[in-house]
């Protein structure tokens, strides 16, 4: 007699569920660019999407409070002046967002607490070098303000965000690079191309340690580093039907697990949770989300469940486990943006009757701290990201997580950090733009290039200068006159008094006081004469200093 063994797993039972309409964001013009990407970017704080704006790019931030219908007016951030290609939250700082853009520019944005009040078009800081569109931007998993980005000009350039230096420069890919992922503790690099090959490089060194065939599809293909050092792929085979592997970093050429989906042919995202090993199957136009956990025990990747929607998907974001909703033993949130302009919150959950803090359901994950910074790791040391339990960081009315730091916000050190972020900060308010650059920055600067605390320093541009001198021209023109027609009535006062002194004393000796009153009327004439010509002087001056 023969049975089959259901295998145990705690995630068997993940259930999917929409939220209500009302709880989502509506009205919003999703980006109907051609290029492979998720179009979506979400954390604790934020969620930006994306967008189609007329004469340049833009994407759109929104607060997780605002829900329901978006103002068409709504404020963007719009600085690019060709379509936003992809977009990437800073793991270390939940203010600070990268895009990049048909214009070949990677933009460094500061969000404010609370969202936009007006669209913002200074960035912190521009990123130049690529000569084509840049379509992929990567932050660092563990070292703080080091950011990857690759374009069309097949160039992957790895950045120090916080001084706008370019660290490292891989130049050996002959195509369209389609994907780019760190490890877990970021000292390797995987990348897939156009030209079907997957490659393992030394970020550091740019030395390319290994490369193989991945898929033989021609469609875009994409590879994600796992927790434990193995490789999940998603491509396309040579009938275009979709597949996923998975390999084993030092054996390329052998994939551990090769299986083929479906016909589609819309590019598959692999969404990973490192904390649950779990894998979500997002493909661009599909009505449904796959899951998958990886175990070490064949095979190895094991399907689990399908969350089926009516409404094809546009673009896709995960939530960090930091915003999932323990009480209620949420494992994962998407927000999933349709044809319709509709992005729709989906929660997954794993069913448990105790409200008690589910140990099993939520290891140590991702803190918002970096382990180490840009120039450590340059110098060649690696980190595991820091990692936290959400047991002692939630907030029993909220269920979400809370911080706990205060809000962190940028600061500008000329040759140092320019998204610095000190301890006990509070505040993220924009900041002015510097001289140099078009570098946006923060009036809270609590370090100077010394690293020695000091005061609130501004920095104004050229034409921020203008508009102050203006307002101090226009203030002098005023009090100016002010001052003349102060004067003139101290004058026509001056001169009702010597008429009545005259006719007192015309009264007092008609024949000898003629001469006397005539000559001081001739006098306060005279003097009125006068203040009405030095008024007139002072007009003169100011007009000519507004000149």
């Amino acid at each position: 007699m023969s049975f089959r063994v259901v295998r145990s797993s705690k995630f068997r039972h993940v259930y999917g569920q929409a939220l209500k309409r009302e709880q989502c964001y509506d009205n919003i013009r999703v980006s109907k660019s051609s290029w492979d990407s998720t179009f979506c970017a979400v954390n604790p704080k934020f969620l930006a999407i994306i967008v189609e704006s007329a004469g340049g790019g833009a994407f759109i931030v929104l607060p997780h409070n605002k829900v329901g219908r978006i103002a068409a007016d709504h404020p963007l951030v719009g600085g690019h002046k060709g379509p936003v290609l992809d977009i990437a939250w800073c793991p270390h700082n939940d203010n600070v967002i990268a895009s990049g853009s048909e214009d070949c520019v990677v933009k460094v944005w500061q969000i404010p607490d609370g969202g936009l009040s007006r669209t913002l078009t200074e960035p912190v800081v521009d990123l130049v070098f690529h000569q084509r569109r840049v379509g992929l931007v990567v932050w660092h998993p563990s070292a703080l303000n080091v950011l990857l980005t690759a374009g069309s000009d097949n160039q992957v350039v790895i950045w120090n965000v916080g001084t706008g230096e370019i660290l490292v420069h891989i130049d050996s890919h002959p195509d369209i690079v389609y994907s780019a992922c760190f490890n877990w503790d970021g000292s390797k690099l995987v990348t897939t191309c156009k030209d079907k090959k997957i490659r393992i490089y030394d970020p550091r060194t740019a030395e390319l340690e290994s490369e193989a065939m991945c898929h033989e599809g021609s469609k875009a293909t994409r590879a994600i580093f796992l927790r434990h050092g193995l490789i999940f792929t998603t491509g396309f085979n040579r009938s275009s039907e979709r597949q996923y592997s998975l390999r084993a970093p030092d054996a390329l050429n052998e994939p551990i697990v090769m299986v083929e989906l479906d016909t589609s042919n819309g590019v598959m995202f692999p969404l990973y949770d490192a904390d649950t090993n779990l894998i979500y199957l997002c493909g661009k136009g599909d009505s449904v989300i796959r899951y998958f956990e990886v175990t070490p025990e064949p095979p190895f990747v094991h399907y689990i469940n399908t969350f089926q929607t009516t409404e094809p998907q546009r673009g896709i974001g995960l939530m960090p486990k930091r915003g999932c909703d323990v009480t209620t033993c949420e494992v994962a949130k998407f927000y999933r943006m349709n044809n319709n302009g509709l992005c729709q919150v989906i929660s997954m959950t794993v069913p448990r009757k105790s409200d008690l803090f589910q140990e099993d359901l939520y290891p140590d994950t991702l803190a918002e701290d970096a382990a180490i910074t840009a120039e450590e790791w340059m110098d060649g040391k690696d980190a595991d990201p820091i990692t936290f339990s959400l047991k002692d960081r939630v907030s029993i009315v909220q269920g979400g997580y809370v911080s706990s730091s205060a809000s962190k916000s940028l600061s500008v050190n000329k040759k140092a950090n320019i998204l610095n972020k000190p301890r006990g900060a509070s505040g993220a308010g924009a900041g002015s733009s510097s001289p140099s650059g078009g570098n946006h920055s923060s009036a809270n600067n609590n370090e100077s290039n010394d690293g020695v605390a000091s005061g609130p320093v501004f920095i104004y541009t050229e034409k921020e200068h203008r508009n102050i001198l203006d307002e101090i021209r226009k203030l002098k023109a005023i009090i100016v006159k002010q001052e003349n027609r102060l004067r003139a009535v101290e004058a026509k006062t001056n001169a009702g008094n010597g008429d009545e002194t005259d006719a007192r004393n015309k009264n007092g000796s008609a024949g000898s006081s003629n001469q006397p009153a005539a000559s001081a009327a001739a006098a306060s004439s005279a003097d009125s004469q006068s203040a009405n010509d030095h008024a007139s002087s002072k007009s003169a001056t100011a007009e000519h200093e507004d000149d």
